[in-house]
């Protein structure tokens, strides 16, 4: 039986606003005008003869019409997007990666080099994301990611990277070398805090079984992780911060840990959406690399009479 279908255009407008919540978010996905959208679902309201949105223009709701066909709309579109990427994803594609952006700029860029060169018929297309990404609606072939409940079941499509290990750390001109059996006193140093992170000295502190710096202390909040670690590069002030991030930095003298890493529970994972040829060695490279990080220097114990930093 023919397929007597609304126009493809309308139905995709439709199916878009009704999944962000907006129709300005429609319109930065499909890449065309808020008038634009606007105009295909009236018309498509106009074809099926039922409301599809009520309230104001600036927080339409779904009605019960569109609430019906909105699921079955984006399933569809999924299937479609689906079908197509299996029939073009041929072995010469491009590889299109997504991960955290300080991850992406301090770890994977510095290493990417190495599996270029080993891999030229394979073009790598990278993208920061600081949000949760899914990786079938984002369409992307690997995310590399955090989990943050390791304990939990984890997907089949997932490759185990590294437990991250936090750590405090500040440049040698605000620190003396550290000591072998005493950390340095940190209190007097200006504490560093990421607004992405901003849990990262509570969950070092509370690893370390030490309090987290005094509210009243001198501080700077940064956007991002990147930022910060400029910061405390520029000698700024201390930040903890992961060991896989600023490995380098500390091998080469240019940050000091006075007090060691400890594990705060993530794991940091890479997922992929479908098995192939390209993500294959992408994802065995990522594993070489992320084996062969070093070890972070041996968290310090506190003695009892310690006091605190």
């Amino acid at each position: 039986m023919k397929r007597r279908l609304p126009s493809l255009n309308a139905l995709r407008a439709f199916e878009a606003a009704a999944r962000l919540g907006r129709m300005s978010a429609a319109a930065d996905e499909l890449a065309v005008t808020h008038g634009a959208v606007s105009r295909q679902i009236r018309h498509l309201e106009e074809v099926l003869g039922v409301p599809l949105f009520a309230g104001s223009k600036a927080r339409p709701t779904l009605t019960d019409a569109g609430r019906a066909l909105s699921p079955g709309l984006t399933d569809g579109f999924d299937r479609i997007d689906a079908a197509v990427r299996a029939c073009v994803d041929t072995e010469s594609a491009t590889l299109d990666v997504s991960c955290l952006s300080t991850f992406l700029m301090r770890w994977l860029i510095p290493r990417l080099h190495r599996f270029n060169a080993a891999n030229p018929d394979i073009d790598v297309r990278l993208r920061a994301s600081d949000q949760a990404v899914d990786i079938d609606r984002e369409r992307f072939d690997v995310i590399i990611t955090v989990d943050e409940s390791p304990s939990a079941a984890t997907p089949p499509a997932t490759l185990t990277l590294f437990a991250e290990m936090l750590g405090p750390v500040a440049a040698p001109s605000l620190l003396p070398a550290p000591s072998p059996d005493r950390p340095a006193d940190l209190r007097p140093l200006p504490v560093l805090h990421t607004k992405t992170r901003r849990n990262a000295w509570a969950m070092w502190s509370a690893a370390a079984n030490l309090p987290p710096p005094d509210p009243t202390r001198i501080s700077t909040e940064f956007e991002h992780y990147y930022y910060t670690l400029e910061a405390a590069l520029a000698g700024l002030g201390v930040c903890v911060a992961p060991w896989h991030l600023i490995a380098d930095d500390v091998r080469n003298g240019r940050l000091l840990a006075p007090c060691g890493f400890h594990a705060s529970g993530y794991v940091y994972v890479a997922q992929w959406r479908r098995r192939n040829r390209k993500t294959e060695r992408f994802c065995a490279w990522l594993a070489e690399e992320a084996a062969a990080i070093a070890a972070p220097p041996q968290a310090f114990t506190p003695p009892a009479d310690l006091p605190n930093s």
